[in-house]
């Protein structure tokens, strides 16, 4: 698991990226162009930044829109009340938040949260989907739905919104290939897709992907 830490405090940066890296490999920056340039250049799990930074008060947001493009999950860490941190990030909801001064164990179980989704869906796609109970989604796909994973095989040609149901979701494909929002995955590659949804799907050779609930 790789995660993007932007934090502009260089005291705070350090040892948050000593305590993160415990669990994943951390690329830490201290700037929103930095952030934004890493984001462009290479492939993260999750990014984890303050909600103001270097007295951008936007800053925060500005790098959840990039990462929503990029199909990365955000969580956002701010000393301001939870409420106030939706307002400011508005129409757009992060998907985790971390309210300062927070403890040792509110990091590790926010990093372990994400990464414990990745290795859900990673399980589920060893797993070979039942033959019956698909049933139609739209013209183009179907879907199948088990207790904690539903599949959705698309057939060559396919597009359309991918199903969210309000909740945020990993997503393993399994087989073919899946383009969403511009961002393209083959086999056996991972990404997330928000609750906000707005993904639109799209496959030219076709596809068959596993989509697990991020646990709340």
């Amino acid at each position: 698991m790789k995660v993007l830490l932007v934090e502009d405090d260089a005291g705070v940066r350090e040892g948050l990226s000593e305590l993160v890296s415990e669990q994943a490999t951390v690329h830490d920056v201290g700037s929103v162009p930095e952030a934004l340039a890493a984001l462009r250049a290479g492939v993260y799990d999750l990014v984890l930044t303050d909600l103001r930074i270097g007295g951008d008060r936007l800053g925060g947001r500005t790098i959840l829109e990039a990462a929503r493009g990029c199909l990365v999950p955000v969580a956002i860490m701010s000393a301001s009340v939870p409420e106030e941190v939706e307002r400011t990030l508005a129409p757009l909801h992060p998907d985790a938040q971390l309210t300062k001064p927070f403890q040792l164990e509110d990091v590790f179980g926010l990093v372990e949260r994400f990464l414990a989704l990745r290795t859900r869906a990673q399980q589920a796609g060893e797993a070979t989907p039942a033959a019956s109970g698909w049933e139609p989604h739209g013209a183009q796909a179907q879907r199948l739905r088990e207790p904690h994973a539903t599949w959705l095989r698309l057939a060559p040609g396919a597009r359309l919104p991918w199903p969210t149901e309000g909740h945020a979701c990993g997503v393993l494909v399994v087989e073919g290939e899946l383009e969403l929002n511009g961002q393209r995955r083959g086999a056996a590659q991972y990404f997330y897709v928000s609750a906000d949804g707005g993904c639109e799907a799209a496959t030219r050779e076709g596809c068959l992907a596993v989509s697990l609930p991020l646990a709340r």
